[in-house]
């Protein structure tokens, strides 16, 4: 039997069941794909009570949550493989004020992208020392966010966000009455995702037991929050370095429940309509399908590269692939081979190999511009892309993992073009950065790697056929 997220007074959590079964509870209506569970039952304590005490799950590494509050009022959550520790209640001491962050939304005219506004957030927490770190275990003397002296995976609302409130009382304004000047208040959640208690490790540094716990956590909240009245898109993501950026060391992500259709998503809505409207199939199911049939043939177009696959890594459920038209020198999409709206809708088999996947990919880019005398952390954002609430049936679950590094010692600027025209130019070809984080490979070099047997496009509703196993901090900011 496959683990649920199940709270800590021991009841199996409607949209907490989605965490490894790929169900929806609460919100299967709104995500087609997420099957109910019809066995699983909410528990409302897990909702207004915060439950304080841990208990067993019943079930041999379970994962378990443990809903409680910070000082100011703001939620915590600890995630926990098997039963959690008692002390994962423990109070917040700290003496803070009520959080009252105060934003906006503003419409850009020109283009209908929504920009937030927030000014309140100048005052976060910027480079603290490594024994001032507000996302390691509190301890005495010394307390942090995470009131607890040790945890596994914590999820807590972000102290500066750039977005809160509910968004159900406060829609995005969609009649403009002055439509030169639409704004509305900056309703939304940001949650921060500690992926560990080990302030010097990073993502890459943990087991695949970890890393699947991270995956619950991350689909246990696209369930709670895809369903408040308002959110549009849930979006978690991870940014990694200074060079990105981040201003707190400690390895976390990010999870922003937003209000409005960002930009990017906007584009790739847009696109997979006319891709429908002029093939009749699904632009995503084909993008997919079309890479692993590339998977170890040449490229007539580009005769320089012997092998013009794209293609990093592959395994039976997930295919990680260097995009077509990358706009970063090492840019990666990684894509469940079945077609799923978000984390909601993988099942099992996709859950227990999202970790090796993933974690592969992750070393092989920190492996890009390291060699035998140092070992250079690529600085990078994961992003992960999910369906906004309505458009389930035609958008794609996939990550876009790129680094702002383009060789061990040169940085990857955004200057004229791409920040003011938006019209990236790369500076390595998409197959030359595929065969490199090829050869970088953990287990199997690329020469040795097995082809991988191609599918056809798929449905949401029908698994693509197994293809060939090869071997192989942006925190409150």
């Amino acid at each position: 039997m496959a683990p649920t997220v199940t709270d800590a007074a021991g009841q199996a959590d409607a949209s907490g069941s989605a965490a490894a079964n790929g169900t929806n509870g609460a919100a299967a209506s709104s995500r087609p794909n997420a099957q109910p569970d019809a066995g699983v039952q909410a528990d409302a304590s897990a909702q207004a009570g915060r439950s304080a005490q841990a208990a067993s799950s019943g079930q041999a590494g379970a994962t378990t949550r443990t809903v409680t509050e910070l000082a100011d009022g703001r939620e915590l959550i600890y995630y926990d493989r098997g039963t959690p520790p008692t002390g994962r209640a423990v109070a917040d001491l700290r003496p803070l004020d009520a959080a009252a962050p105060s934003s906006e939304v503003r419409q850009d005219p020109m283009t209908g992208a929504w920009v937030t506004v927030a000014a309140h957030r100048q005052a976060r927490t910027y480079h603290p020392p490594a024994d001032e770190c507000p996302l390691c275990p509190s301890r005495e003397g010394r307390l942090s966010e995470i009131p607890a002296g040790d945890y596994q995976v914590a999820v807590f609302e972000n102290r500066f966000p750039s977005l809160a409130g509910d968004p159900g009382t406060h829609p995005v304004p969609q009649a403009l009455d002055d439509p030169l000047h639409s704004r509305g208040p900056g309703v939304g959640r940001c949650e921060v995702v500690c992926f560990t208690a080990d302030h010097e490790a990073s993502f890459a540094d943990l087991d695949e037991d970890r890393a699947r716990l991270v995956l619950d956590a991350w689909t246990d909240r696209t369930a709670e929050l895809s369903a408040l009245p308002g959110v549009r898109q849930v979006y978690c993501f991870e940014n990694r370095g200074t060079e990105i950026g981040v201003t707190l060391a400690h390895p976390h992500g990010q999870i922003y429940a937003l209000p409005f259709v960002p930009p990017r998503t906007a584009k790739m809505i847009d696109q997979a309509a006319r891709y429908r409207a002029a093939t009749g199939r699904n632009l995503f199911d084909d993008l997919v399908a079309a890479e692993r049939a590339s998977a170890g043939q040449p490229s007539a177009e580009r005769p320089e590269h012997p092998d013009g696959s794209r293609v990093v890594l592959a395994g039976e459920y997930w295919t990680a692939f260097v995009p077509f038209a990358a706009r970063w020198p090492y840019e990666v999409h990684l894509f469940p081979n079945r077609r799923v709206p978000d984390f909601t809708g993988l099942n099992e088999d996709e859950r227990a190999e999202f970790p090796r996947i993933y974690l592969d990919l992750l070393r092989r880019f920190d492996r890009l511009f390291s060699d035998e005398n140092r070992k250079v952390r690529a600085p990078y954002i994961a992003a992960w892309h999910q369906a906004p609430n309505g458009h389930e049936d035609e958008l794609a679950l996939h990550l876009e993992l790129f680094t702002v590094r383009r060789t061990a010692d040169k940085l990857k600027y955004l200057a004229g073009t791409e920040s003011g025209m938006e019209a990236f130019m790369n500076d390595v070809a998409p197959e030359s950065a595929a065969r490199r984080l090829r050869e970088v490979g953990s287990t199997t070099p690329v020469a040795e790697a097995a082809p991988v047997t191609p599918t056809a496009p798929t449905t949401p509703a029908t698994p693509a056929a197994p293809a060939t196993k090869t071997t192989d901090e942006e925190p409150q900011r």
